[in-house]
């Protein structure tokens, strides 16, 4: 299976600094000075906004080689969907990997619009279907339900997605969902069905992407608990007759030399107001914890080029073949990582055969 690499675009802000929160680059507001010394005026003014920072990481990702753009699923931030129809047009080459959550509307409508998007974008559009945040803050946007029904209400909605796209006449009666003798005809028939990454740890989350998706997506963790967790979610998949792809998703932090990587770590996290201290890191440069909320990674690889390709490469050996990775800030990293890390490790990953020509 071929190994693919996916930049995270940052959907409620992102800033020089790690606390983000404080800045949506490219965006101005009456209360918000611009990021320059007095007596220095912006010529900028309120004529930019946010999802002009977007439309360049979006373009940072593409020209630096990576195969897609992770459009994340934020509370606070824009609309993952329209972000992405955004950047369509901007970008040639990667896949846009919208993250939204099921309760978000029907699923044939959102059938429907993928098949647009589909159409529009050359096939470059993927779903990841996400259980969101707890209940009370799915209640805050209007979702009341109960969080053990999540999961089950996702398998319905892949379900009737993929029915409608596939089948004509269509008709599935249940719990969530409903459909009598649809399915898409005309100009939406025949269309590629995006690819759909799920993500979760439990086993009812295994069970449910050994049943409907492309890419199962783990959170960070150590390489051996990920190397278990791939061959818990093969022995699922081959039950039910399938093989799907792993995702590992993880923030990366690469520069010359690993005290440099340390040293900008200590200021990121001074930064945050979670302190500089550099925990001793492992040979594998993992540190758990590392990023923010506003990454979304539960943890981080921090140090050399060398160092962060080489345990890269060994989650790669052990069965990821994405790679979800983020950095803050997004556009500077998008171009170090596309630079320093994605071309030698693409070599690294190599086939002998390939190596050799």
């Amino acid at each position: 299976m071929s190994i693919e690499f996916i930049w995270q675009l940052p959907t409620a802000g992102d800033g020089r600094y790690a606390q983000a929160e404080r800045l949506r680059r490219g965006e101005r507001s009456d209360r918000q000075r611009p990021p320059f010394t007095d007596g220095v005026s912006d010529p900028r003014g309120n004529k930019f906004n946010y999802f002009d920072y977007a439309h360049q990481v979006a373009r940072a990702a593409d020209i630096s080689g990576f195969d897609g753009l992770r459009i994340r699923h934020d509370f606070e931030g824009d609309d993952s969907w329209i972000i992405a129809g955004y950047l369509a047009r901007g970008t040639r080459h990667i896949r846009l990997l919208t993250e939204f959550e099921a309760s978000w509307g029907s699923s044939v409508y959102a059938a429907k619009n993928a098949v647009s998007f589909q159409r529009a974008a050359n096939g470059r559009f993927a779903w990841q279907l996400v259980q969101g945040g707890d209940e009370a803050r799915r209640r805050q946007h209007g979702d009341n339900l109960p969080q053990s029904e999540v999961l089950a209400r996702i398998d319905e909605f892949v379900t009737v997605a993929r029915g409608v796209q596939t089948t004509a006449p269509f008709t599935f009666k249940g719990r969530y969902f409903e459909v009598l003798d649809g399915g898409f005809r005309g100009p939406l028939a025949g269309n590629p069905l995006p690819p759909v990454y799920l993500s979760g740890d439990g086993a009812e989350a295994l069970a449910l992407s050994a049943r409907q998706a492309d890419v199962h997506v783990f959170d960070a963790a150590p390489l051996e608990q990920i190397r278990a967790n791939i061959a818990a979610l093969r022995q699922q998949a081959d039950g039910n007759g399938r093989q799907i792809g792993a995702g590992l998703r993880i923030d990366v932090l690469a520069r010359e030399t690993q005290e440099e990587a340390e040293r900008d770590a200590a200021r990121y996290r001074q930064q945050t107001g979670a302190g500089a201290v550099v925990p001793p890191l492992g040979e594998d440069r993992y540190w758990d914890g590392y990023a923010t909320a506003r990454s979304g990674a539960r943890a981080a690889l921090v140090g050399s080029y060398e160092q962060v390709i080489a345990t890269l490469a060994a989650y790669a050996d052990a069965g990821v073949s994405s790679f979800l990775l983020g950095a803050e800030p997004a556009l500077e990293e998008a171009y170090r990582i596309g630079e320093y890390v994605l071309p030698a490790l693409r070599t690294r990953l190599a086939p002998p055969a390939q190596q050799a020509a």
